[in-house]
């Protein structure tokens, strides 16, 4: 591309090093949540939500267990002003969630807010105004000292107006562009607002750092908070909140670098929602953490359901990709993905493990309200057997014994080649019936017989064809070895290497049973089949006839011809 040149970095570094942030390996414990879906998020909708939209939406939040929620900025409309006396008036603000309302330093702005406010239990006043190079010069033409008093001279009223109204408030304080702001002025405007609310360590003040527009890559961003974070005065009276924007794509990675550079705090909301390409997405930031072994204080235990309340609340789609939440994030089409992820759960059962490392999922999806037969193992044409195997044995009951899988996972996937289409488990089942699940074509099993004789079993079987019923004896060491020396005596077939395996596929008294043989020819080529019925020796009967059924088919072979 030939306009690069026009482009500079628009970020400053801070004037010292400040990179202890990068010797850290993980967050050890969750920031303080506060949701900006009701106002930031809101505001970036085509279609903004009604009251009752946003009324759904903060009990949802509430739900979700954010004890600090913006709710919106009152004085920019009626909409606005109307769901914060809404809640207010109604009582709908639990004892243990402080709303917050945000509003520029303007006198008019800062008033109207405080009539929105009046009686609401607990509330944090945010209050902010530009601070960054390019609004100074471009936008409102004013000196850094200029820009300081809009910010003092707001914090002034807010501090009085909130002395007269006798509430009980919180303040935050934002120098808006952040990112783009000189690290020192930022520092001196923020510390200058600090002397104004004389926050204490019982009510602390919060100091927001946002990328209102994400101008660096991450580690930009965690130096310029971690030198906040060793500048501010009376910094264990101050809370260091982020608000990180995505318009390079790494919302989440400047939050989580923020905060391992010092932040308490971080502003977001659900799905990335957001100005332009978004927020910071708090379920992402949460459930990395959960990842990693951190009770990140924020409930995900039913994601879908919060999903789809999101969905249809502000008419936004979560990406099939969004991390977590996606419909085919923990989906693997890949047939050694699937049999990596089938072989790790198998593994993990097996041996009761009690630290979740299965292949390709970096969660339990059933953690967080999702399924293995749902979302995991999902079969179209590029799976393999051991997502096939997996998705019978899981979804109907059926151990595919370890040499059939292939054959099983070739006549799944040739199905979905030919449809073009991903196999739901219904239709893969149907597949897996028709091809090899009591095969009654071009012989059917009638009834059978056994007497102990002389070292070993005699089997009598009766098979039809064609409208004939036939007869057949042999004797073996077992009843199924009985039954198949009488069919190929009877019927002059030659096939050998008789593999078996049965199982019962429900519990109980009357419950059926499925057997598996596989037989191999005089070529070399094998056959597998399953037989089904109450009755598990009719059932490893009927598998038996089934896979000679299959390499007589195979071989053109036609039992009348015999």
């Amino acid at each position: 591309m030939k306009n690069c040149t026009k482009y500079a970095k628009g970020y400053y570094m801070p004037p010292e090093d400040c990179t202890d942030w990068c010797r850290k390996d993980s967050i050890d414990k969750p920031p303080v949540w506060c949701s900006v879906d009701l106002r930031d998020g809101n505001q970036a909708l085509v279609t903004p939500m009604s009251l009752e939209e946003k009324l759904e939406f903060f009990k949802l939040l509430v739900k979700v267990g954010f004890k600090e929620i913006e709710v919106g900025f009152p004085a920019a409309s009626e909409t606005e002003f109307t769901f914060l006396r809404t809640l207010i008036e109604q009582n709908l603000i639990p004892s243990d969630v402080t709303v917050q309302v945000l509003t520029q330093s303007r006198e008019h702005i800062i008033r109207r807010t405080f009539e929105a406010l009046r009686g609401c239990p607990n509330a944090i006043v945010h209050l902010y105004n530009s601070t960054s190079v390019a609004q100074r010069e471009q936008v409102f033409g004013k000196s850094k000292e200029e820009i300081i008093k809009i910010a003092t001279d707001g914090a002034e009223l807010i501090t009085r107006l909130a002395a007269e109204d006798g509430g009980n408030y919180r303040y935050e304080y934002s120098p808006e562009s952040f990112t783009g702001t000189e690290p020192e002025f930022a520092l001196e405007i923020c510390n200058e607002v600090i002397k104004v609310f004389k926050p204490t360590k019982d009510r602390p003040l919060i100091i927001n750092l946002p990328s209102t527009v994400e101008m660096s890559m991450p580690h930009v961003y965690a130096c310029q908070v971690e030198y906040m974070h060793k500048h501010l005065i009376n910094r264990d009276c101050v809370q260091i909140s982020l608000h990180p924007h995505n318009d390079r794509g790494c919302g989440v990675s400047d939050a989580e670098m923020g905060m391992l550079a010092g932040a308490d705090r971080v502003e977001g909301t659900l799905f990335g929602n957001g100005e332009r390409t978004g927020n910071v997405d708090i379920v992402t930031l949460a459930l990395n953490m959960y990842m990693q072994g951190v009770d990140p204080g924020l409930d995900f235990s039913d994601l879908p359901a919060i999903k789809e309340a999101y969905e249809r609340l502000t008419n936004m789609t979560v990406s099939p990709r969004q991390p977590y939440a996606g419909q085919l994030v923990f989906t693997a089409f890949s047939g050694s993905h699937q049999d990596a992820i089938a072989k790790g759960l198998n593994f993990r059962k097996e041996h009761n493990k009690k630290v979740w490392d299965v292949p390709y999922l970096p969660i339990d999806p059933t953690d967080i309200g999702r399924s293995y037969e749902g979302d995991v193992i999902r079969i179209n044409s590029q799976s393999g057997k051991g997502g096939v195997s997996y998705m019978l044995e899981n979804s109907f009951g059926y151990h595919i014994p370890k040499h059939m899988r292939e054959a099983v996972g070739y006549a799944v996937k040739n199905a979905s080649d030919h449809a073009h289409k991903e196999l739901l488990p219904d239709e893969v089942m149907k597949v897996f019936s028709d091809a090899f699940v009591n095969i009654e074509t071009p012989m059917s099993f009638v009834r059978y017989g056994f007497n102990n004789v002389s070292g070993g079993v005699q089997a009598c079987v009766t098979v039809r064809s064609g409208g004939i019923t036939q007869d057949f004896i042999g004797t073996g060491n077992g009843a199924l070895d009985a039954v198949s020396n009488a069919l190929k005596a009877g019927l002059g077939l030659n096939y050998s290497n008789l593999q078996y395996s049965e199982h019962a596929l429900e519990e109980g008294s009357h419950s059926r049973a499925a057997a598996y043989v596989g037989i191999t020819d005089a070529t070399g080529h094998r056959e597998w089949a399953v037989g089904v019925d109450n009755d598990i020796m009719r059932a490893s009967i009927k598998a038996l006839i089934g896979a000679i059924n299959k390499l007589t088919t195979k071989s053109e072979k036609e039992f009348g011809d015999r």
